[in-house]
């Protein structure tokens, strides 16, 4: 390394990061789904004329307004830190990243702000259908945020449609479609927001289910549990299926955090998928790719979920950190030194400008060539950790390998409370068209729990998606050493603490509204 790295400022601006966004995720999920569910009630207010079902559409209507006034807040911080914090990322990502942020803010924005205003204060001054459209706009609107927030986010992961420029140092946009249809970007999104549809669907047969526990409002829980949990069921088998799509994308362009996800060390064919394990997996300093875990394991499971091939070869930490000849698999150690090649070669081209005219266009010319590019550029992000000296860079080889314990624990939390969320849903929704819902008391019991761990679930996914995919924040082209801003750590840590003190109160003030407002119900007549 050329240049002393302050892991300290990198871990904390990470760790402030990853409070903001965590928070922020609280409140979307919820706001994704039940916006759907509230629109479809109040269809059927319209085309039946009962006032049960405006009563209904109203007290729903309620909790998720208070939902997106705090996820207001919490997601103008988040994009401001980009600013404040990474402003390294900001400018090497040229146009990619702004340009889906800004659409999302002129088109997704705009909608909710106008529309949202119309669905909560309209009621009595604008026409029934006039008011229905603005509701189904919102619901809209909502997920179009949710599409070109994620459409970055995606590309972050898997980069398509740029060229680098050279001269400016950034990565600039040649291929809008190509990032807005790329199959990561397209799974992403349908997979975060039907995961949304679940955390809505939970949370109203949830809340319902307490009601029916209470013996209050009980025809408006019985209707809202049959909505909330048809709506959540489809929403969840859509989610498994692109659950499916999303590892086949990751075993693809994220090898490592697959094998960090399974605690896989040594590749094999034919790789098993572990459902539980003993001795959790560690990150050993010294050698961070040694396995140590044993594990209840499902023969093959792996190797058909990532490759759809029961006998495919998933590559395991070591693999990827030491390389494997036979597979064809490129170590660390050699895309580092390709990664600096890259590094030097922009270097000896900005020297060159207006000294050496025919090293300058040579070197600029390579950035050009789209073998050299394929072959060195992509591993840009690599050269940060490149150094001749063996015992420094196997130092710098530990950051490669992302936190094993938690993404291996989190992976598995995730598809365990999720089943159990699915298996709720399904369970309501059968129940209640039998009408049988009325002699399954722990069932109630059981729904209303299953609302913490539907959420649980939710932030577990998004901690093997953004906590799998490090050190990088472009993959393989820019790690968080690179990204961060020159700022104090002191500031960072003052301000960390003053947003996870404000994050909390919004949280417990939102909480205690939402429980009072339950408690109240639905206005009567």
């Amino acid at each position: 390394m050329e240049q002393v790295v302050d892991f300290s400022l990198i871990d904390w601006s990470r760790l402030q990061f990853a409070l903001t966004a965590m928070y922020h995720w609280i409140f979307v999920p919820l706001t994704l789904g039940i916006t759907f569910i509230i629109a479809i009630m109040e269809t059927k207010y319209v085309r039946t004329g009962k006032e049960e079902w405006k009563q209904m559409t109203k007290f729903w209507m309620k909790l998720f307004g208070i939902n997106f006034a705090v996820g207001i807040a919490t997601g103008l911080i988040l994009e401001f830190e980009f600013g404040t914090n990474w402003s390294n990322y900001s400018w090497f990502v040229g146009d990619i990243f702004g340009a889906p942020l800004a659409v999302e803010g002129i088109m997704a924005f705009f909608m909710e702000a106008t529309f949202v205003a119309v669905m909560f204060f309209g009621w009595e001054r604008v026409s029934k259908k006039f008011h229905l459209v603005s509701t189904w706009m919102v619901a809209i609107a909502v997920n179009l945020s949710a599409l070109w927030i994620l459409v970055a986010n995606a590309w972050m992961q898997s980069p398509v449609g740029m060229r680098f420029n050279p001269e400016t140092a950034r990565n600039e946009m040649v291929d809008f479609w190509a990032i807005l249809l790329s199959p990561t970007a397209m799974n992403k999104f349908v997979h975060t927001v039907t995961s949304g549809f679940m955390t809505a669907g939970i949370f109203v047969v949830g809340v319902s289910c307490w009601f029916l526990l209470k013996k209050r409002h009980q025809e408006m829980a019985r209707k809202s549990i049959i909505i909330g949990a048809a709506f959540g069921l489809a929403g969840s088998l859509v989610l498994i299926f692109t659950g499916d799509g999303s590892a086949r994308r990751v075993a693809v362009e994220q090898p490592m955090k697959l094998a960090v996800v399974e605690g896989l060390y040594q590749g094999q064919e034919g790789a098993p998928f572990s459902i539980i394990g003993w001795g959790t997996p560690t990150n050993n300093p010294n050698r961070p790719y040694e396995k140590e875990v044993t594990a209840l394991q499902l023969p093959k499971m792996l190797s058909l979920m990532a490759f759809h091939d029961f006998n495919a070869f998933v590559p395991g930490i070591t693999d990827l950190i030491e390389g494997n000849d036979e597979q064809g698999i490129m170590s660390a150690y050699e895309k580092a030194e390709r990664g600096k090649e890259a590094q030097n070669t922009l270097r000896c081209m900005k020297e060159a400008k207006g000294v050496d005219t025919l090293t300058y266009m040579e070197t600029k010319a390579l950035f050009e060539d789209e073998q050299w590019v394929n072959n060195y550029f992509r591993y840009f992000g690599y050269g940060y950790y490149y150094d001749p000296d063996m015992h420094v860079f196997k130092e710098n080889i530990a950051r490669l390998v992302p936190n094993v314990p938690l993404n291996f624990w989190a992976f598995r939390l995730m598809i365990g409370f999720g089943c159990i969320c699915l298996l709720v849903l399904a369970l309501a929704l059968w129940w209640a068209y039998k009408k049988r819902l009325d002699e399954k008391k722990w069932f109630f019991r059981l729904a209303i729990l299953s609302i913490p761990l539907v959420y649980i679930a939710s932030q577990c996914g998004w901690i093997v998606a953004e906590v799998g995919r490090q050190p990088w924040v472009i993959q393989d082209l820019m790690p968080t050493v690179s990204a961060v801003s020159h700022v104090s750590v002191g500031s960072v840590k003052t301000t960390f603490f003053l947003f996870a003190v404000t994050f909390t109160i919004l949280l417990i003030a939102e909480i205690k509204i939402m429980f009072s407002q339950i408690k109240k119900g639905p206005k009567e007549g």
